[in-house]
């Protein structure tokens, strides 16, 4: 039975732990610049939970068999593990993409590590002790540079046959208007995905511009008059209203919760609900969409919920 939970957000410029005790209270939390070089980030991961193990007066790993360490490791990470082949796959860290980073973790640490995407990894967070606590579907999307989501059950991440689900930002957006048209191409190869449209780049340019990729102050000046910024949150809550009620049509989720900077966007949740009737299923829908509790500590403390303490 493990003391602590250990868990490792791996993000695009940083590499962040948190320790979560027993009853899921933060002990401690510190980050560290990520290399991006895929041998040396390895490393690092295992000199930080050695240091980090150290500190929580673990044994050293080599002293150590299985099932004896006084923590448990969880690592979030931008992309996902293939069931095939082992592989890292879908990272937009490119880097990582077709290398066996759990295996390799593992050897590195001599110890189990447990991996999954970020974006489950919020999810959990969330569903864990966050603002979907005591919720049994949840449905978590993280909107920022570009769009995920994770799905978690009854305390459980929903992975799916190939591992993919939840990549909820590449499907396309649903019931298209003239406004939407023509469908953009997307990194993935495919047109009119849903990324293309609410991701926060794609908001800032279309307030400001191609080009244009930072989304503050658009409230601000909407609500100074701004005609471009009122507009463009007219056409994103519209579409991102659209894209919730996909999702409640096909999963009927018993909440959605927001990260990411898109997040941070209060006429989501003022403007979005009262737009779902038009396009769910159900005569009456009350599906909550809420913000985050857990703000930028979301994944890396869902990561750390990846396990039970009392495995």
């Amino acid at each position: 039975m493990a003391d602590y939970r250990l868990g490792i957000d791996l993000g695009g410029t940083k590499i962040e732990i948190a320790v979560l005790n027993r009853s899921g209270d933060l002990v401690l939390r510190e980050r560290i610049a990520n290399p991006g070089i895929y041998n040396e980030a390895v490393l690092a991961i295992r000199d930080l939970v050695a240091d980090v193990d150290h500190r929580l007066g673990a044994v050293p790993s080599h002293r150590v068999s299985a099932g004896q360490h006084t923590s448990t490791l969880g690592i979030g990470i931008p992309g996902s593990i293939s069931p095939e082949s082992g592989l890292i796959k879908n990272a937009n860290a490119t880097w990582l993409n077709n290398q066996p980073f759990g295996h390799d973790l593992e050897a590195a640490l001599a110890r189990p590590v447990r991996t999954e995407n970020d974006a489950n990894c919020f999810a959990l967070s969330e569903a864990a002790d966050g603002a979907a606590k005591g919720m049994l579907t949840v449905f978590g999307v993280i909107i920022g540079t570009g769009m995920g989501a994770g799905i978690v059950n009854n305390g459980r991440v929903l992975e799916g046959r190939h591992h993919i689900a939840g990549e909820w930002g590449h499907l396309p957006l649903p019931w298209p208007t003239e406004e939407d048209a023509p469908p953009r191409e997307c990194f993935c190869g495919n047109k009119g995905c849903m990324e293309r449209y609410l991701s926060g780049p794609a908001l800032a340019a279309d307030w400001k511009g191609p080009g244009h990729r930072n989304t503050a102050g658009i409230e601000e000046a909407a609500a100074n008059g701004d005609q471009a910024a009122i507009a463009a949150l007219g056409r994103y809550t519209e579409r991102f209203a659209r894209a919730c009620a996909m999702v409640i049509n096909f999963l009927d989720p018993d909440v959605i919760v927001l990260g990411g900077g898109v997040s941070n966007l209060h006429t989501l949740y003022e403007r979005v609900p009262p737009l779902l009737a038009k396009h769910v299923i159900t005569p009456v829908c009350t599906t909550p969409i809420v913000k985050n509790k857990h703000g930028d500590s979301s994944g890396v403390r869902g990561a750390a919920w990846l396990w039970d303490v009392t495995e």
